[in-house]
């Protein structure tokens, strides 16, 4: 995939493309509609005040569930990542490979993978600090860097190793914390767990409190003090960037956050998680997908009320 325009309308070529199992969602009931449409969800993300919700679909809702919107997708997406200083900027983790991006809220798509390796992109994530630096991860093969907004790439990191065997980062969070080298942390969800890598891409490591030249230089700094559950699957983060120390995760287990850059963590809803997101202006405004529900809090996470995905 290069660096062309992706020409797409929202035709019948488009649904006969997203396969049989998405056409077959255009002739059910409406309740039944709605409910596919939330077992679809693969990743979610904020663009402003727009709630975006993408997997072989990509809908989009300016009022938190009040309406919806179905955008055009270029394939079936794995993974979502955008950033406030770039309104109506969507980056796109294709789940057959590749990486879209869109300038225009999802209208038009662009491919942007010239260099980055082949295979599915399971997790985003833009540099909290620089709109135009992004980071994919590659299933099978390792962490890669744009440093041009997505027009060339390059290998950044080899895929974290934790308990004997290289990790797929399942879910990736660029959050600026200033414990890190030069304020940038990357953090990586994997199915053994939580790590993080500082931006000088030097070594993964644990969360741990304290300084990460630190860590790197004695390698035995202190655990988190309440770690998320051990050996559970991250499959989801959310950094708030107006309180980086403010993050967000979706385990089988449920969504947890904390308020200290992931050294302690807490409970804040029971359930199948599967994804998270925070609004870009208020750390206390989430979105999760819980029990194959979609949900909204005001509060941090200490009320629910579910959203219907027409």
């Amino acid at each position: 995939m290069t660096n062309s325009t992706l020409n797409f309308e929202p035709d019948r070529r488009h649904f006969l493309a997203l396969g049989m199992g998405a056409a077959a969602v255009l002739v059910l009931p409406g309740a039944v509609r709605a409910a596919d449409r939330a077992a679809d969800i693969r990743t979610l993300a904020f663009d402003g005040d727009t709630l975006l919700i993408a997997g072989a679909t990509l809908r989009a809702s300016p009022d938190d569930g009040g309406s919806w919107e179905e955008r055009p997708t270029p394939a079936p997406i794995a993974s979502i990542a955008t950033h406030p200083a770039r309104p109506g900027r969507l980056l796109a983790g294709l789940a057959h490979g590749g990486v879209a991006v869109s300038n225009d809220g999802g209208a038009t798509w662009t491919a942007r993978s010239e260099g980055l390796a082949s295979g599915e992109v399971t997790a985003l994530a833009v540099a909290a600090g620089n709109p135009d630096m992004f980071y994919a991860a590659i299933r099978g093969d390792g962490l890669w860097k744009s440093e041009d907004a997505g027009a060339t790439w390059a290998l950044a990191m080899d895929r974290p190793w934790l308990d004997e065997a290289e990790r797929d980062p399942l879910t990736l969070a660029s959050v600026d914390l200033e414990t890190g080298m030069g304020g940038i942390w990357i953090y990586a969800g994997t199915e053994k767990g939580l790590t993080r890598v500082p931006d000088c891409f030097c070594r993964w490591q644990d969360v741990q409190p304290g300084n990460a030249m630190d860590a790197l230089v004695t390698g035995d700094a202190p655990p988190a003090e309440a770690p998320l559950p051990a050996n559970e699957p991250v499959l989801s983060l959310a950094s708030a960037l107006t309180t980086p120390s403010t993050l967000y995760a979706a385990l089988p287990s449920g969504v947890w956050a904390s308020q200290d850059g992931g050294v302690i963590w807490s409970h804040k809803a029971k359930g199948q998680g599967r994804a998270v997101a925070v609004h870009p202006r208020d750390e206390n405004h989430v979105s999760a997908l819980l029990d194959g529900t979609l949900k909204l809090s005001r509060d941090a996470g200490a009320t629910w009320t579910a959203i219907t995905v027409a």
